[in-house]
């Protein structure tokens, strides 16, 4: 037990299965991912794009094959990126076969869309041939009709029933090599679905809101969905969906995930919203700050606190901390204690200064 114990979440056990080199479920650390936006036959601008991602922090990147152009597509992508590669499938199974046979290293697959049990079968050979994982992906807005006849429309109880369907059919066919999500825009539907599904199977769970919107509403209902099931320990990996440049669902899901103490890469500012008892420009100072570390990868913790109120108690709960002083002169803390003052014009150097040192240090040990 941690010394703050009530911050402490205990993860359910899952099953482990990889996809490529990342470990997904059985206590791996919570993945990352994100989803291309471009044509995934313009291989150029596909493999910018993912490795853009990549460098952001997404440890898994999933590429949509809508025709056979775009699965053999895969093959040239895959030889000139360092992340592993979903193929998201839907529709037409014979997508999912040459995706793994141009090396994907799972492929995405949505049972309603796919159709009969038999085209499903073809595609576990050919995961299975070409050690490729499966996510079975249940979306409230494609479930399948005899489900949608029996529940008169999406609910927990139907996405959870269309899930166990799957697991079954795959581990008939001694297919145990996948994941699971069970997908809503809606956050009381998805939270309720794989609360209930987290009871009843030990697969990794992929948790996310699909067509969560735009940047701002889409990361905060991300956050109050993702963030509920992470909180009690549901949960393997995360997609944050939104109509927004896909570096920023990586941003989103490790904020999401550094806020529950889960995973932590990058500086975690800690600021204010700033008042008339501010001694600098509290705003500005974070959205400067912001940029200029945005670069670095070691976990480090920064308060960043406009005056004395809080900003002691802060920097003591912080590796480097700021507070806001009188007459243009402020007090830095290092460790959590007091260090020395800096005056306004100095804050920004000083303190990129500090966190790359402590950046620095971390990297070496």
């Amino acid at each position: 037990m941690s010394i703050r114990p009530f911050r402490d979440i205990k993860r359910k056990k899952t099953k482990k299965i990889k996809v490529g080199k990342i470990n997904v479920g059985g206590g791996a650390p919570i993945s990352v991912q994100s989803m291309t936006n471009t044509l995934t036959t313009n291989v150029e601008g596909t493999v910018k794009q993912i490795n853009e991602l990549t460098e952001a922090g997404a440890d898994i990147v999933r590429v949509s094959c809508p025709d056979k152009d775009s699965s053999l597509s895969l093959k040239k992508i895959i030889n000139q990126v360092n992340v592993p590669i979903v193929a998201d499938i839907h529709f037409h199974y014979k997508r999912a076969i040459e995706a793994a046979n141009s090396g994907a290293d799972c492929l995405r697959i949505n049972p309603g869309n796919i159709g009969s049990k038999e085209k499903i079968r073809e595609i576990l050979k050919a995961a299975k041939d070409n050690n490729c994982s499966i996510r079975v992906g249940i979306n409230a807005g494609s479930l399948e009709k005899k489900l949608l006849e029996k529940y008169k429309e999406p609910c927990p109880e139907a996405l959870v029933e269309s899930a166990l369907n799957n697991i079954k059919f795959l581990e008939d066919k001694d297919f145990f090599n996948f994941k699971i999500s069970v997908k809503s825009s809606d956050v009381f539907l998805s939270t309720k679905a794989y609360r209930s599904l987290s009871e009843v199977c030990d697969y990794p769970l992929h948790l996310g809101i699909t067509e969560a919107g735009s940047l701002t509403s889409g990361s905060i209902k991300s956050s109050i969905g993702i963030g509920i099931l992470l909180m009690e320990g549901i949960g393997d990996t995360i997609r944050v969906s939104l109509s927004a440049n896909p570096i920023e669902e990586i941003k989103i899901g490790y904020e999401i995930l550094k806020s529950l103490n889960l995973r932590h890469k990058g500086v975690n500012i800690i600021s204010c919203p700033s008042c008339a008892r501010q001694g600098f420009p509290v705003i500005d100072t974070v959205k400067i700050l912001e940029e200029k570390l945005s670069h670095l990868k070691e976990p480090i913790t920064l308060s960043v606190i406009g005056c004395v109120v809080n900003g002691p108690g802060e920097a003591s709960q912080t590796q480097i901390g700021l507070t806001g002083g009188g007459q243009g002169s402020h007090m830095m803390y290092l460790s959590g204690l007091p260090h020395h003052k800096v005056v306004t014009d100095e804050i920004i150097k000083e303190v990129v200064s500090l966190v790359e040192k402590k950046s620095k240090e971390l990297r070496n040990n």
